[in-house]
């Protein structure tokens, strides 16, 4: 049998290439190990972030299919940086890994935008199925949001409307319509929780780092110019939420 050359994948190489992917940001240098070992033995491709910031750099810049975050992180907490992520168009599924396990740690984890919770010290099957599971609910949705009669194609920053269902109100000739970043994480943060009112102060912190309050106004009548002016709801008193885009 002839040798394998120098430049071709290895089975390895091939099989990591497939895995699914998942990001492990843990400081806890001996347990991120562990679970590097135990994950890899399942056919996951494993990558560690010792902090928060890693973390934050690596769910921005590549692309996994689950994340699992410690609460008690360096740098950036694991709540902040669950909601930095989400505020940015990651939609990445999120399993909070973490020692606290009070009922308000874990609805703290789950409104910043995880998916589920799991408590230290932990069954090894558990953590398994959970993570099985989320990849199962997750597998059709990693690079768009469902918009009602249009889809966000988070990874293009483009809204692709059906040619059937164009707000009459839209100006543009084409189903497709482009996004700046922060049209794009605006939209992206509506559209995730669609029967929510997310407040001028929450979309604030999520899109915009704390710029002066009208930045929020501003960008979405610049949706609404786009989209169609239902792209966004004002819900009087409270704020916005997703309308029909």
């Amino acid at each position: 049998m002839a040798a394998q050359s120098a430049s071709e994948p290895s089975d390895r190489d091939i099989a990591r290439a497939v895995a699914p992917r998942v990001l492990v940001v843990e400081d806890d240098r001996r347990l991120a190990e562990l679970l590097d070992e135990l994950l890899t033995g399942q056919g996951f491709a494993v990558e560690i972030a010792g902090d928060g910031q890693a973390g934050l750099h690596a769910g921005l810049t590549r692309r996994y299919e689950v994340l699992l975050v410690d609460r008690g992180l360096p740098g950036i907490e694991g709540v902040d940086l669950i909601t930095r992520l989400r505020s940015r168009g990651i939609l990445t599924p999120i399993l909070v890994l973490t020692a606290r396990g009070a009922l308000n740690d874990r609805v703290e984890g789950l409104d910043a935008g995880a998916e589920d919770y799991l408590t230290k010290p932990f069954e090894v099957p558990e953590l398994l199925a959970r993570l099985r599971a989320l990849l199962r609910r997750h597998a059709d949705r990693a690079d768009s949001l469902s918009l009602g009669r249009s889809r966000l194609d988070l990874a293009a920053r483009r809204v692709v409307v059906d040619d059937g269902s164009r707000p009459t109100d839209r100006s543009a000739d084409t189903a497709d319509v482009d996004l700046t970043e922060r049209e794009c994480g605006l939209l992206a943060v509506l559209a995730s929780r669609p029967n929510r009112v997310f407040t001028r102060a929450e979309l604030l912190e999520r899109v915009f780092d704390g710029e002066s309050p009208g930045v929020v106004d501003t960008y979405v009548s610049y949706l609404r110019r786009k989209l169609g002016k239902d792209a966004v709801v004002t819900v009087h008193g409270l704020g916005y939420r997703r309308g029909t885009a």
